[in-house]
């Protein structure tokens, strides 16, 4: 039984949280995947910030993974249907880039985030949509771009192939959904002893309240006793 372990958002604007989860992970003997946003929001392009730039590259020499985690990461712009507001209700908070985009539109923003990151000699080997939210128009984008591995709320993809795998995650965005986040995290314990694989996704946000901090590390430590930590990379 093994464990995925990946850093969401990695951004300039979001510098100092991500490298405290790099550290949370380091001091575990775990080597996390970065998913990495080309330009947050609009407003934070990687290759306006060559000291960000240079930590991601000297993680990625030490053996972490980069992937493609959307272009900008938000939905400014891009009205959702009400099916697009039903998968996405509860799950995120206008961050889901890909929920509503054709693949055309997919296609564009992955080439434009892969030609970035190349320019700047990062080299993302797959692609994970903000909020794990796309429909699969965006997932065949992903592929036609040499992207085929991926993941969505429920797998890890390998082209067509899906391997299933939950998936914990946290929120640390007031005092409710961070003490709500804890609770579900440990009841994940009970339920998923029997997963093959599972994910552990964590967000910079995670660190922003108290409860939700206290209980990434707690369940980093319980399931690091009983799995060993993977790469993308080995598990195709």
């Amino acid at each position: 039984m093994t464990l995925l372990v990946s850093i969401h958002d990695v951004t300039p604007a979001l510098d100092q949280p991500v490298r405290r989860l790099w550290d949370l992970c380091a001091a575990r003997g775990i080597t996390p995947a970065l998913l990495v946003i080309p330009d947050w929001h609009g407003a934070w392009a990687l290759d306006a910030h060559p000291e960000f730039v240079a930590w991601v590259r000297a993680r990625a020499a030490e053996g972490a993974e980069l992937l493609l985690h959307g272009y900008r990461h938000d939905e400014v712009g891009l009205p959702r249907a009400l099916r697009d507001e039903w998968r996405a209700w509860g799950r995120t908070d206008r961050e889901g880039e890909f929920l509503t985009l054709d693949r055309a539109a997919a296609a564009e923003r992955i080439g434009r985030g892969l030609e970035l990151l190349r320019g700047l000699d990062l080299a993302p080997i797959g692609f994970v949509p903000p909020a794990w939210l796309a429909r699969e128009d965006g997932f065949r984008a992903a592929r036609d771009a040499g992207l085929p591995l991926s993941e969505d709320e429920a797998a890890v993809r390998f082209g067509p192939r899906r391997v299933p795998s939950p998936a914990l995650r946290w929120s640390g965005r007031g005092a409710l959904r961070a003490r709500g986040s804890a609770v579900v995290a440990a009841a994940r314990w009970r339920l998923h002893q029997g997963a093959a694989l599972l994910r552990i996704a964590l967000h910079p946000g995670d660190l922003g309240h108290p409860a939700s901090a206290r209980s990434v590390e707690r369940e980093l430590d319980r399931w690091l006793a009983v799995r060993a930590p993977v790469t993308y990379s080995s598990l195709a």
